[in-house]
């Protein structure tokens, strides 16, 4: 069952559940996962569908920041249970242990010896790990890595 499957049978049941709060969340994963197939028109991989989410979630804790700063507690509540439901769908995320361990692999795959190598390194290293670890995180990695 690909990824996109699992979200429209969750749909199917939390409608049945008349779970509104999960029902609308799931909603706006398929419409925007709809709105991508539409837009580059192709159907998406679970790959694609991965980077659909995690665009939303990266949304998700912005909204959540700019409405607790607010002092906004019942809006950045609904955003957390929607990013909650959005993470179910993501793989395992990484340690930052397993996160260095692949960007030494990368960096000694690539031979990258400074800074102006990042984007060899971050090139390997994203599509390794996309979906399973933080890409800022990644990125620092990677960084402090190269200027050693």
């Amino acid at each position: 069952m690909t990824l996109k499957e699992r979200i429209t049978e969750d749909m199917k049941a939390a409608m049945r559940a008349k779970e509104t709060a999960k029902l609308g969340a799931i909603r706006l994963l398929l419409a925007a996962i709809k709105q991508k197939e539409v837009d580059e028109r192709i159907v998406l991989d679970d790959a694609a569908v991965l980077a659909v989410i995690e665009k939303l979630l990266k949304q998700r804790k912005d909204s959540i920041t700019q409405y607790e700063a607010a002092k906004r507690e019942d809006l950045a509540a609904v955003e957390r249970f929607e990013a909650e439901l959005l993470s179910a769908y993501m793989p395992a995320q990484l340690s930052v242990e397993e996160i260095a361990a692949e960007v030494q692999a990368a960096v000694a795959t690539t031979g990258a010896a400074g800074p102006a190598d990042m984007g060899k390194v971050m090139g390997i290293v994203k599509g390794k790990l996309a979906g399973r670890a933080d890409m800022g995180e990644v990125s620092k990695q990677v960084k402090a890595a190269l200027t050693r």
